[in-house]
């Protein structure tokens, strides 16, 4: 085995980053997890988190990764500009090829086992991704908080936004709210405190709060998750005009946003074959028989 190819799939997230290692054959030998990446807000930092990863991965199944040889597939959240990628590439990486994307990218590969097909992707963030004929199409997800409606970390600010419209007396009172408010010890200078320091991944905290709080009929739970929804459906229909037909609802708040979503979107939706880590194994097993470098 010391001689052996092996196959890397990453897939770095809003929320954590995971690690797959890989037979060439695709039989997995390990798996391993590392902190949330997101290389548009920090290359260095979001590196690191891969390589604790891709660590852990040799760890847990007992290899010493200098005896390797290593393709690997690096799909990481905020990878999709030019000089993102660019920087990525020519990083100092220890393994012989490296194919950089981003998550959606990989999410949408193993979605549909490499064939047409796009997802939504509902975590962290918000976004659409398809791919026809070999071609991609992005449709939102450009980083909170100028982007990514509809996600966790938009769910969770508008929360906190609307908690302090409570503590100025601006709206009315909901259970949520004041759920949101106890956290705060109901001081609306430590809400804004901990807004201005707070990244995707600390206001997504609280989009659970506000889905238990839809389901429990509260007002502005209801109003928020509304709102969410018409952010996604408006992806949905941007994929569908592009001519994507396959779509499948992926990530962390996917089960729990569905319900909300109309019963038209709930019937063309489509099971996903596979996720993101599949799909940058299956992108790294391509760039080993192509011989392809990115």
């Amino acid at each position: 085995m010391e001689t052996q190819l092996l196959l890397l799939g990453v897939d770095g997230g809003g929320a954590r980053c995971r690690a797959r290692l890989c037979l060439f054959t695709g039989e997995t030998l390990s798996g391993g997890l590392a902190g949330p990446v997101n290389v548009r807000l920090g290359l260095e930092q979001g590196l690191a988190e891969v390589l604790d990863a891709t660590a852990r991965c040799f760890k847990n199944a007992g290899l010493a990764a200098e005896n390797h040889t290593v393709v690997a597939c690096l799909a990481l959240a905020g990878a999709c500009e030019s000089e993102t990628l660019s920087e990525l590439r020519s990083y100092g990486h220890p393994f012989k090829t490296v194919v950089c994307t981003t998550d959606t990218h990989a999410a949408c590969v193993g979605a549909h086992r490499g064939e047409d097909g796009g997802v939504i992707i509902i975590g962290t963030g918000c976004l659409g991704e398809g791919i026809l004929e070999g071609k991609r199409h992005r449709v939102g997800g450009w980083g909170f908080p100028v982007s990514d409606e509809g996600g966790g970390a938009w769910i969770g600010c508008e929360a906190a936004r609307r908690t302090l419209w409570a503590l100025d007396g601006r709206t009315a009172w909901t259970p949520l709210l004041e759920r949101i408010a106890g956290r705060f010890e109901s001081d609306p200078r430590e809400i804004a405190r901990w807004m201005s320091g707070a990244r995707a991944g600390s206001f997504a905290t609280l989009a659970p709060l506000v889905l238990e709080a839809a389901r429990e009929d509260d007002p502005l739970g209801k109003e928020l998750v509304a709102a969410a929804v018409n952010h996604i459906e408006r992806i949905f229909e941007r994929l569908l005009a592009l001519g994507v037909q396959r779509l499948a609802l992926i990530g962390s708040l996917a089960k729990s946003i569905e319900p909300w979503l109309s019963q038209e979107t709930r019937q063309r939706l489509v099971a996903p074959a596979a996720g993101a880590l599949a799909g940058a194994v299956r992108l790294a097993r391509l760039a080993a028989l192509k011989g392809y470098h990115a």
